[in-house]
């Protein structure tokens, strides 16, 4: 009995079943890659953005530098642009209080830095939700194939091996394809899950160390 023979042999129930396991496996691997590769990027930019910044480059040329390429640049030169951009149009008011003027600049920040986040914490959940519920859909295809093997017992008035096999093992397939849904969804949910938060960390320390300079050119 191959794989495959237990998987066309199965009862419709148990195919429908394996058939969503199998797209929910197929989504889960398109959003791995594609998150893997996006936050390779954006560590990549952020690393070289910091790199620029702390090199004492020309906060005014990071800004219009940020601005012409606003589709193609990083999260945290999005968010360098944002708190430039807040802090010198209010900078330029007469009698701007110091305080006010750096509690507008991070909200703008703020602002910023939750949208990046949401941008790459997208499709997470989807690996979330995979992991936990597949391993049940799997129980549910298992539970539907041996209540077939036990029809068929019934049917056959018999216990042989070979009325009971093909039930049984078609169940314990749906149990596999669960697993194997889960399983990766589960490991890379918790892996870029720690990437994510590590790009937030840099991020947030980022912002803070910028209000620090921006209030210090203020004074």
């Amino acid at each position: 009995m191959s794989v495959l023979s237990l998987i066309t042999g199965a009862s419709v129930p148990v195919q429908l079943v394996m058939a969503m396991l199998l797209l929910a496996s197929l989504f889960s691997w398109y959003y791995i890659f594609l998150k893997v590769f996006t936050l390779r990027r954006t560590s990549r930019q952020t690393a070289e953005f910091e790199r620029q910044f702390w090199s004492g480059a020309d906060l005014k040329d990071l800004f219009q530098r940020a601005v012409n390429a606003r589709e193609s640049a990083g999260s945290l030169e999005r968010i360098f642009e944002a708190g430039f951009r807040e802090f010198t149009k209010h900078r330029r008011e007469p009698g701007t209080d110091v305080g006010a003027l750096m509690d507008s600049t991070r909200r703008a920040m703020r602002a910023t830095y939750q949208r990046e986040m949401d941008k790459l914490e997208s499709s997470l959940s989807f690996l979330a939700t995979v992991g936990s519920v597949s391993p049940y859909v799997g129980l549910l295809g298992t539970v539907w194939g041996i209540m077939s093997s036990f029809q068929a017992i019934a049917g056959a008035g018999s216990t042989s091996l070979s009325v009971v096999a093909p039930g049984i093992a078609a169940a314990l397939v749906a149990t596999a394809a669960g697993l194997f849904a889960a399983i990766p969804a589960v490991y890379f949910y918790n892996d870029l899950t720690s990437r994510v938060k590590a790009l937030a960390n840099e991020m947030e320390d980022f912002s803070l160390e910028f209000l620090t300079i921006a209030e210090r050119n203020f004074t």
